[in-house]
């Protein structure tokens, strides 16, 4: 069993309730591939600047989460067909990315549900 954290933006909570993430997750599909009989530890908020990002990641960890991964919609946008990279809700993903995986000691990773057209999810260390 793989525990997995979450953490998304504030910016699309009011719109999404999370539940292409959950259902990938729950398949191990799209960002969770590769995972054996994914869970969910929790899910946080991310709220800007993302100064607790690192807290939140920290949390997670204390919760049982092996791994956390940022939704899509951080990094990517969604198009008339699909989702394409660049352009997500967050521009300052790849630091927060990299400031979570550091302060939790555990793979923080780029990706969810609806990940763009040849995509492989980044996997921070």
């Amino acid at each position: 069993m793989s525990k997995i954290g979450l953490i998304r933006c504030e910016k699309n909570e009011a719109k999404c309730p999370l539940t292409s993430c959950f259902k990938a997750l729950s398949s191990a599909a799209e960002g969770f591939a590769g995972c054996e009989e994914p869970e969910i530890a929790g899910v946080f908020t991310c709220r800007c600047p993302g100064e607790n990002v690192a807290d939140m990641a920290r949390i997670l960890k204390s919760k049982g989460a092996e791994r956390v991964h940022f939704c899509t919609c951080l990094f990517s946008r969604k198009e008339k067909d699909g989702w394409a990279l660049g352009d997500g809700f967050c521009e300052d993903v790849d630091r927060l990315v990299h400031q979570a995986a550091d302060a939790a000691g555990i793979p923080c990773v780029k990706g969810t549900a609806h990940l763009p057209h040849g995509y492989v999810p980044e996997v921070i260390e």
